[in-house]
């Protein structure tokens, strides 16, 4: 799959961050001196733990090397390393493992998340937030055009896009059996959105990538197309002409004995 776009991803940036925002709120610590933003993207998330705790080492972790200069050039005094999270080692022990929309790209959390926790420190917090959007017309109708027989020859079975994630329930029990103490919650989100062409260029930098990838320039177009008429019947125009986006987002912060 092609690099992660840096310039798409941040056209929605305060949306994209007002859910990083309430997790953050959450974490209940006020001293921490190690804290890892995994999956950091451009550092929009990373510049919330970098000014909630500005004395400590402060470390974003991404996949993505167009992400990381972006990053780099928004916080010279924080590190940042390209790495795999699912294979990541923390150098030391860290007091905060923050997860902003990150995970739910990764499967068997079953063995990820205890992992994780294995990197915090006593008493330390991973904090998680993740999409939880799968069931909703936006990313149900990509798997319908996808599964249009002239696509799905050009796609191909190999680009079906994220898997469903694990329900609450799940995440509570994994994380309460390794030892931890558990907030959970759901929320919904309605993006204000000022067309239907919106939505496609927010899903564009994420959702959409793995059904575009395949295709070329032409193909993306006319795929993006067939889309964007399934948005405009799945989701009717307000009077104002703006159009409501639901966005279902799992949170959980669990604190290590």
């Amino acid at each position: 799959m092609k690099d992660w776009n840096p310039d798409l991803y941040r056209q929605f940036e305060a949306e994209r961050t007002r859910p990083a925002t309430e997790l953050l709120s959450r974490i209940p610590l006020n001293k921490v001196s190690h804290a890892t933003d995994l999956g950091c993207g451009p550092g929009n998330s990373t510049e919330l733990l970098y000014r909630a705790w500005p004395q400590a080492q402060i470390t974003g972790l991404d996949s993505s090397q167009a992400m990381l200069e972006q990053a780099l050039k928004r916080l010279p005094d924080c590190q940042f390393i390209q790495a795999d999270i699912r294979s990541w080692q923390a150098e030391v022990p860290q007091e905060v493992i923050y997860a902003n929309a990150s995970l739910q790209w990764l499967t068997d959390h079953q063995q990820l998340f205890p992992h994780l926790v294995a990197q915090l420190a006593p008493g330390g917090v991973l904090a998680i937030q993740m999409p939880d959007n799968l069931d909703e017309p936006t990313h149900s109708l990509m798997r319908k055009v996808a599964a249009m027989p002239h696509w799905a020859e050009k796609i191909g079975p190999g680009a079906a896009g994220r898997k469903k994630i694990l329900g609450i329930e799940a995440y509570y029990d994994l994380l309460s059996q390794v030892g931890c103490k558990v907030d959970i919650w759901r929320t919904t989100y309605y993006h204000v959105m000022p067309s239907h062409q919106a939505m496609v260029d927010w899903l564009k930098a994420t959702g959409l990538r793995p059904f575009l990838s395949p295709l070329d320039e032409q193909d993306q177009a006319a795929f993006q197309a067939q889309y964007l008429h399934e948005l405009k019947a799945a989701y009717s125009l307000r009077q104002d002409g703006n159009v409501l986006m639901p966005f279902p987002r799992l949170f959980m912060v669990a604190s290590k004995a």
